[in-house]
């Protein structure tokens, strides 16, 4: 499959997907875990890059490196974020998913401890069988943020009396 097949399957908001209340309720723990299991696995292999190399595949400073301490510290430390990438690929199914959930979607959430989507019910029902429909969406791309109140001006005279 390749991107072409999925140009017109678009979301019309990224990040944002409108669908029953019913199948949005069952996916959401699904989301948060993989995106729980994506951020524990991007500190991993954030740990890890400080024992990685420069050196090209193939070439005798990067063999040197495969048979060095540094190599096993780099195995040891980026083997948390290769099980996090294998478990939420057996949850998920889809390598592509995967891929854009810890290259994109993970790294949005790194300072947030959870609570990463939210559920919109719409008012309006869907055609056809008016099921209840609701918004799936990611908390953060379009959270209203209220606005502080501007402190009250001080006037001169009034601080004088």
């Amino acid at each position: 499959m390749d991107e072409d097949e999925l140009a017109d399957n678009k979301p019309k908001v990224p990040g944002r997907i409108i669908t029953t209340l019913a199948k949005a309720k069952e996916v959401r723990p699904l989301v948060e875990r993989s995106i729980t299991l994506a951020r524990k696995g991007l500190v991993a292999e954030d740990s890890a890059k400080q024992f990685a190399t420069e050196a090209s595949p193939g070439s005798q400073a990067w063999k040197s490196w495969r048979e060095s301490e540094q190599w096993r510290s780099w195995c040891k430390a980026r083997s948390g974020g290769v099980l996090a990438r294998r478990r939420v690929l057996t949850m998920i199914g889809d390598k592509r998913a995967v891929r854009l959930l810890f290259s994109e979607v993970a790294p949005q959430f790194a300072d947030r401890a959870g609570g990463y989507t939210r559920i919109l019910k719409l008012s309006k029902p869907r055609l056809g069988d008016a099921g209840p429909r609701a918004i799936l969406e990611f908390v953060g791309v379009r959270d209203r943020v209220s606005a502080k109140a501007a402190p009250a001006p001080k006037f001169e005279g009034a601080a004088a009396e």
